[in-house]
């Protein structure tokens, strides 16, 4: 087991602050990963979740709180992949229904993208929204994430149906070109 990358980034941006999750946030976040159009893609969260699987989580991913004017909007992760050969980062987004719509969360993946360009050297990025998540694809798409394919039965929806989801990727070069 993996304890948490210990250089978690603090990115600001525009209108964006990108920061290591804190206890201070759980209670924000659990009412957030609650909201109906968070928990359509998230599933069932609450306290004692975002602190054991976010907050003290084990594995290699890094969880930054999405701030927006001091209040917290939502979540940003990513994953390192550490073998060499394979080397590329996976991330994944989530935001508040107060915060969704109004270019947050392309502003947000671009700062994590720019910093795990410039610092930790990656040059491929993945991401895989549900496929009928129309809302995050279009928003990953204005970050320059383009569709690979659909990965067919990848995730368990709330509801316990298997749903499709669509792998998305960006290369470096791309981004830069942007």
């Amino acid at each position: 087991m993996h304890s948490r990358p210990p250089d978690a980034p603090v990115l600001r941006g525009e209108r964006v602050l990108l920061r290591p999750l804190e206890e201070r946030d759980v209670a924000a976040l659990a009412a957030i990963l609650a909201e109906p159009t968070v928990a359509e893609w998230w599933g069932d969260w609450d306290a004692a979740r975002v602190r054991a699987e976010l907050l003290h989580q084990g594995g290699e991913d890094t969880v930054l709180a999405i701030e927006v004017g001091g209040e917290i909007a939502g979540l940003l992760q990513f994953y390192e992949e550490p073998d060499t050969q394979y080397r590329h980062a996976a991330l994944d987004i989530s935001l508040g229904a107060a915060h969704q719509g109004l270019g947050l969360g392309p502003e947000a993946l671009r700062l994590a993208v720019r910093h795990l360009i410039e610092v930790r050297g990656h040059h491929r990025f993945t991401i895989d929204p549900a496929v009928c998540n129309e809302r995050a694809i279009r928003a990953y798409a204005a970050v320059g994430f383009e569709p690979v394919g659909v990965l067919r039965r990848y995730e368990r929806a709330p509801g316990g149906d298997w749903r499709d989801g669509l792998l998305m990727d960006l290369l470096a070069d791309e981004f830069a070109a942007l």
